[in-house]
């Protein structure tokens, strides 16, 4: 099988840059349970007033990161709105188009300013030095004038210019709402989208084929400190090869990554059976997985699949790498997944929210867990170890307690609840995670100008002070889909994509209660 480490350079690169931050305590707060809301004749209004305040000032804080120059989005920038990164990924630019889409719908900016920050963005993206023959954007660039990092800002250590599969996709993504939703940047969005090659990541000699890369570099990475093991190869017949992650291949379903997946299908750039070939949970008779999986075999377009689940809190549910809200709910903010697949997907989301919901009310009076800014400094993934299929999972306190079969119920620490897993959570849990972003405001110094802080240590107090673009943009696509009736979900599910897609996740049965 391929090494699942989690070292996606985004995720390497946030805690570079947030190294040695210190995050800021509050004082010893007790973990409240979150308020019931009043009920009241007009209570949906002021639900929808208490939303919208959310995403202005989330709104407020994205475009605050955007160069004024460029209309590149910062990778992260301090919570009162200073001190901003000198980097920003593919993510990161999508991330701030699909808002401008939102924050237009819902009435935040006119539709001529969301036009002309898009505009502006996609002007300066095409300009972008890239990698022509696919068409896909590296992880760095310079904010300011969309230069390519070679050198990472303070150390001055080098960078080599990676495409990263998942960070490809989002920008993809991104592209894809602008030029069903933005008439008037439909050509231009629709020219970089059109030239996009997603078989460029998909490896068909894989052992499960079509599974992605993790993605790949222009040359053999020998310039650092610790280069990766790769292998030159032309997928595509660009001509010339390219150097991939030879030891990172995605190959869970629940995982992020599957918009990568989504993406090469819609195009017909991939098979369908890619989308089988993943893992929905490792096979029962493999021994050293922490948790043994409940289920049966199945057979899709010619591919057997294990449909296995983890059994936590009275729920089986289909675990990712990490038990991250982000692995389970992001590509669901662009595919209306539990109406297209409602006996796999329709089952694991609300399972999945359900089980994180339940833990964290029952260990810390409060939930949303999900990769984010460590609050005493650094970047962390966080999430439930049960949801995960990482032997030493993603972890849902500061002192990383583990679920083992041996202490099926150890004593939990200092819980992190991100609230960005809450707003993705708001699409299936509504009144959930409603009030526990309530109970978040109301109880610690978690919110500012541009909206919540990165992630709270509800333990302790500790704040992480800061905003990471990617988490202010997937708040304003669930807003917008909770809001707006969908919005994201219409405009990247139109065509092709319903065509193509929908058919092949609507076959499959999870193994999910």
């Amino acid at each position: 099988m391929s090494q699942q480490f989690q070292h996606t350079p985004t995720a390497l690169g946030r805690r570079a840059l947030l190294a040695g931050g210190v995050g800021v305590g509050i004082g010893a707060l007790g973990a409240k349970a979150p308020t019931p809301a009043h009920a009241a004749p007009n209570q949906s209004q002021q639900e929808r007033k208490l939303l919208m305040r959310w995403g202005r000032d989330t709104w407020h804080g994205l475009a605050s990161m955007a160069d004024p120059r460029t209309g590149l989005v910062t990778d992260l920038i301090q919570a009162d709105l200073t001190e901003p990164a000198t980097v920003t990924s593919p993510t990161n630019i999508g991330g701030y188009l699909w808002s401008a889409v939102v924050a237009r719908e819902l009435g935040i900016i006119t539709p001529g300013e969301a036009s002309r920050r898009v505009r502006q963005t996609l002007d300066t993206l095409s300009r972008m030095e890239h990698h022509t023959a696919s068409g896909m954007y590296f992880n760095w660039y310079d904010p300011r004038d969309g230069s390519v990092v070679t050198a990472w800002p303070g150390s001055g250590d080098p960078v080599e210019p990676f495409v990263s599969s998942v960070d490809a996709a989002w920008l993809g993504a991104a592209l894809l709402v602008v030029r069903n939703a933005d008439q008037a940047n439909a050509t231009l969005a629709g020219k970089m989208f059109d030239r996009m090659r997603f078989d460029v990541f998909s490896d068909p000699t894989f052992w499960k084929p079509y599974l992605n890369y993790g993605g790949f570099y222009l040359q053999e990475p020998t310039r650092l400190a610790h280069p990766p093991r790769t292998e030159a190869r032309d997928l595509i017949g660009a001509g010339t090869p390219v150097w991939y992650t030879a030891d990172h291949h995605y190959d869970t379903i629940v995982s992020e990554t599957r918009i990568t997946t989504y993406l090469g299908i819609a195009k017909k750039q991939i098979p369908a059976t890619a989308y089988f070939q993943a893992w929905r949970t490792f096979p029962p008779d493999w021994t050293w997985p922490e948790m043994t999986p409940v289920g049966q075999w199945r057979s899709y377009l010619g591919v057997d699949v294990f449909e296995g689940a983890h059994d936590y809190l009275g729920r089986r549910t289909v675990p990712g790498w990490g038990g991250s809200m982000f692995e389970e709910l992001m590509p669901n903010v662009f595919v209306p997944e539990e109406t297209w697949a409602p006996l796999s997907w329709g089952r694991n989301h609300a399972n999945h929210v359900a089980v994180q919901r339940d833990h964290g009310l029952k260990e810390y009076g409060y939930w949303g867990f999900s990769p984010a800014s460590n609050p005493f400094g650094g970047y962390s993934e966080w999430g439930v170890d049960a949801l995960g299929l990482k032997p030493d999972g993603y972890f849902s306190d500061v002192e990383h307690t583990d679920r083992t079969p041996t202490d099926p119920d150890p004593h939990y620490g200092n819980g992190v609840v991100t609230p960005h897993a809450a707003f993705l959570a708001m699409m299936h849990d509504r009144a959930g995670a409603i009030a526990t972003l309530q109970a978040l405001e109301a109880n610690f110094e978690c919110y500012g100008p541009g909206g919540f802080h990165d992630a709270v240590a509800v333990g302790s107090g500790t704040v992480a002070h800061r905003h990471l673009s990617l988490d202010p943009a997937m708040i304003m696509g669930a807003l917008g889909n909770v809001l707006a009736k969908g919005v994201l979900q219409r405009a990247f599910s139109s065509g092709a994509v319903e065509r193509l897609v929908r058919p092949v996740i609507s076959l499959e049965e999870f193994g999910a209660s």
